[in-house]
């Protein structure tokens, strides 16, 4: 076998993994993890039966929700303006503003910087998910 074949055979072989292997840091969404990583939330929201409006908003069925629309509390007109245009806190839309807060709603009330890691705001999603109704 020439040195030139066994080159080929591994390429193929090394692409073959990789592609079988997929994005390395691609993990499914943990809700438990979300739980720990809601704990950087708490200080301004709540979730579960008896959860109330704080600081933000509580947080049970955001998913599927219009934006500025949660009964009782007082959102910024700029939310209001969000949800009036159409923005539903779809799983997608959820990870957008919780990446960055302001670069959804610039003049927002919340002050949280956001959640760089995808991984943890996708584990944070699962996790709201389990106070949503279906």
């Amino acid at each position: 076998m020439s040195v030139k074949h066994v080159a080929r055979i591994s390429s193929a072989t090394l692409l073959i993994l990789l592609v079988g292997l997929g994005p390395a840091s691609a993990q499914s969404p943990s809700a438990e993890n979300g739980a720990d990583v809601f704990k950087k939330c708490r200080a301004c929201h709540l979730v579960g039966d008896t959860a109330k409006h704080a600081v933000g908003p509580a947080l049970n069925n955001v998913i599927g929700r219009k934006a500025g629309t949660a009964d009782g509390y007082t959102y910024s007109d700029n939310m209001r303006e969000l949800g009036q245009s159409g923005l539903v806190w779809s799983e997608n839309e959820l990870s957008r503003y919780l990446e960055n807060p302001k670069a959804v709603a610039p003049r927002g009330k919340m002050a949280f910087p956001g959640i760089a890691d995808a991984q943890d705001r996708a584990d944070l999603i699962a996790f709201l998910k389990t106070f949503s109704k279906p």
